[in-house]
């Protein structure tokens, strides 16, 4: 086994379900037993070790190894460290079958973390570092819900030329994903007997005929709004809620919605549109963020030079683009140039058998470990 097969075992076996997913005090919740191992490796391994304070007994992980010369550039390697919780105890157990490596977490997105820190060690025991560069290992923590940890570490104003977010991305290098708006609409009506539905007024009736409008006229104006590497915006009505009983005529109905945007897309405008789409068709329904923090979309230029470099080591020719949204947008907000890239596949995350291809997670530190010997 390897060192970085290793440490993803151990990370596996490290429960970090984000603290939002599990009642205060669950021996499972929050990332600190994963912090705390990723600190005592790192520093075993010579490098400087920070935490960043982020929430109550939850902070990122900042692991640096400083050039030989003066700093001129600086790249981050951010995984984040907190996964949703688990399908069952046996994903609490790294396993190993026909090489793919088993458990919560493999692929998303400790996989990436063993990867990124792995091949920052590797850099450190190297007989040759950069000169010039700094390389800061960034393990993040509230991915899953919130981004807290990225969304402190953009405003700590610590400055870098560029940070390698890690997903699951298949090893393709992703310069653009879509951002994430989920919002809450409400319907209002009249309760009544259900014997004399004409008393009444049916909120649920008001919110099947937006629910309606959203998933078809909505959704086909929303495919012919297109990006070259993200296809098209989406709209998805995730849940409805309304009624009492049978008897009763609805007074109340609401649905949330997950509207994924494309770069150029704004929060404001979206709403705008949603509004007045509902005031061309008469449908009256309030309209609220069910979010606390934008979740914008990310387009990095892939003609920046260290992308370019990068594109080039893992011999792609050109970049691509993810429906999903991630912390690369939070550190790009902050002016951290970013891209998201990781061993594993997206399809696999979040999973009841969640997994990596050990080879791809091989690969990945083989291609981080090359990107970071070229830095100067």
């Amino acid at each position: 086994m390897t060192q970085t097969q290793k440490l993803l075992c151990e990370l596996i076996a490290l429960p970090s379900v984000n603290n939002a997913l599990l009642p205060p005090g669950h021996p499972r919740a929050g990332e600190k037993n994963v912090i705390d191992f990723l600190a005592a490796t790192a520093a075993h391994a010579g490098l400087d070790v920070d935490l960043q304070k982020v929430f109550p007994g939850r902070s990122n992980l900042l692991a640096r190894l400083s050039p030989s010369g003066p700093i001129k550039r600086r790249i981050l390697l951010a995984p984040h460290l907190d996964t949703v919780d688990i399908a069952s105890d046996d994903q609490l157990l790294p396993r190993e079958k026909h090489g793919r490596l088993y458990g919560r977490g493999a692929c998303d997105t400790k996989g990436s973390a063993a990867a990124m820190l792995t091949a920052l060690i590797e850099l450190a025991q190297a007989t040759r570092r950069p000169t010039e560069t700094e390389i800061i290992f960034a393990g993040l923590v509230d991915e899953e819900i919130g981004q807290g940890g990225s969304r402190a570490l953009a405003a700590s104003n610590l400055k870098a030329d560029l940070a390698l977010v890690g997903e699951p991305t298949r090893l393709q290098v992703v310069t653009a994903h879509k951002g994430n708006l989920w919002l809450k609409l409400e319907t209002h009506g009249k309760a009544a007997h259900g014997s004399r539905p004409d008393l009444g007024r049916n909120a649920v009736l008001e919110m099947a005929r937006i629910v309606d409008l959203l998933e078809t006229r909505y959704a086909a104006q929303l495919r012919r709004r297109r990006h070259p590497l993200l296809r098209h915006a989406t709209v998805n009505v995730g849940t409805i809620q309304g009624g009492v009983q049978a008897n009763i005529v609805p007074a109340h109905c609401a649905i949330t919605i997950d509207r994924r945007t494309l770069p150029g897309e704004s929060n404001a405008g979206v709403w705008r549109e949603i509004r007045a789409l509902l005031r061309e068709n008469d449908l009256n329904a309030s309209l609220a963020s069910t979010k606390a923090d934008p979740c914008l979309p990310l387009e990095t230029d892939p003609k920046l030079p260290l992308v370019r470099q990068f594109l080039r080591i893992c011999g792609q020719a050109k970049a691509i683009g993810v429906d999903y949204f991630c912390d690369a947008s939070v550190l790009a907000q902050g002016g951290i140039p970013s891209i998201v890239f990781g061993p594993g596949d997206i399809a696999q995350a979040h999973t009841a058998d969640e997994w990596i291809s050990l080879s791809s997670l091989e690969r990945g530190k083989r291609l981080l470990v090359n990107f970071l010997k070229s830095l100067p």
